[in-house]
């Protein structure tokens, strides 16, 4: 297993032993090919560490501890929420506001009665605007323009603030109305306003070209792209919106991922003690809505990722791909996986029961 150099914190060596295991383990039974992981505690770096390859064959690369990774729906939170919080800091948006007010499509020809007028984007981001949970709008949309006006016309499937409902339209939909309001795409505002104040050195959506062999394949695709995708976002309504989306298409690597949590933890302060992000941002964002929901981010739930140990002010989130960020600021705890669980193909499941077996081995082991 592959490490970084860290400073001596008395972390390191045995402590973490059991979380390495439950990597290797992972590799050799096939639940992902490779990872990357690192822990965050108490203001230091403990771990980032790596095993494992870019796929199961054994000439493929190794993953290393700098390997940037999809991050799948990590970018809800990473990207699209993290810009919310800077656009209410600096007075230039309101949680209240209706979805229709900035997207008039959304409201356009809608049935009487439908509630659609009734979604703000405080329901988008704690998932509860009645909008479904995923649709395949990349089989009849072959343009951008074409995916969003389909994601637009989307009917409800409950009405606005009656259920929770994890949903990546009304994360696709969020993404376009922070665009409105910052008056510029996402991916530019985000990069910086975002992960350069951090010092996100990976972090980035659409990587070069140059750089795509360096990052694990999601997907031997045989049903719609005909490749296998490696260095571009897996997510087929991402692909169509051009790799950049309010729901998918950040790529980073752990180090970024435990930047960023470094700055949550700091309750919204960078490395060089400034503030980004206002700590009653911070805590507002992060107060649970309704059961395992804040806004934007997840919140632990009963046999959940996060395992047993998080504590109930937890935040955290997970990506389709293998990908997770966790964060218990009463431990002062930050934890990153970063896998591409999905290579060869989206059947395995395995990392489900894999994740909270990590979270508790890493928390037993820093007790």
């Amino acid at each position: 297993m592959a490490t970084v150099e860290l400073p001596e914190t008395g972390q390191r060596g045995g402590r973490l032993e059991a979380a390495r295991a439950v990597v290797e383990r992972g590799i050799a039974e096939r639940a992902f090919p490779g990872a990357a992981w690192g822990v965050r505690c108490h203001g230091e770096i403990v771990a980032i560490e790596a095993a494992g390859r870019f796929t199961c064959d054994e000439s493929a690369p190794a993953v290393r501890p700098e390997t940037v990774f999809d991050l799948a729906s990590v970018t809800k939170v990473l990207a699209t929420m993290a810009a919310a919080m800077l656009l209410v800091d600096r007075g230039q948006l309101d949680l209240d506001v209706r979805l229709g007010d900035i997207l008039p499509g959304f409201v356009v020809g809608m049935e009487p009665g439908s509630g659609k007028q009734r979604v703000t984007l405080r329901m988008l981001l704690a998932h509860t605007s009645g909008l479904p949970g995923y649709v395949q709008l990349f089989r009849s949309c072959a343009t951008e323009e074409a995916l969003l006006r389909a994601v637009l016309a989307l009917n409800l499937e409950a009405r606005p603030g009656e259920r929770t409902e994890y949903s990546d339209p009304g994360f696709i939909l969020l993404g376009k109305a922070l665009e409105v309001m910052s008056g510029e795409p996402l991916d530019r505002f985000c990069a910086r306003e975002i992960f350069a104040p951090l010092g996100m050195e990976t972090a980035c959506f659409g990587p070069q070209a140059s750089a795509r062999r360096l990052i694990p394949p999601t997907e031997n695709d045989t049903w719609f792209r005909g490749r296998i995708i490696q260095g571009e976002v897996q997510d087929e309504n991402a692909y169509v919106m051009g790799g950049v989306a309010g729901h998918a298409g950040l790529f980073a690597n752990v180090r970024d991922l435990l930047r960023f949590a470094s700055c949550i933890l700091a309750q919204g302060k960078t490395a060089e003690g400034w503030q980004l992000f206002r700590a009653e941002t911070v805590a507002r964002f992060a107060t649970k809505q309704s059961e395992g929901r804040a806004l934007g981010w997840d919140v632990p739930t009963p046999g959940g990722s996060s395992g047993r140990y998080f504590s109930e002010r937890s935040i955290g989130h997970l990506g389709y791909a293998g990908t997770s960020l966790w964060i218990d600021p009463e431990r002062e705890l930050a934890v990153v996986l970063l896998t591409n669980r999905t290579w060869p193909d989206r059947s395995n499941q395995a990392i489900k029961q894999l994740r909270p077996v990590f979270h508790d081995a890493v928390a037993e082991g820093l007790r």
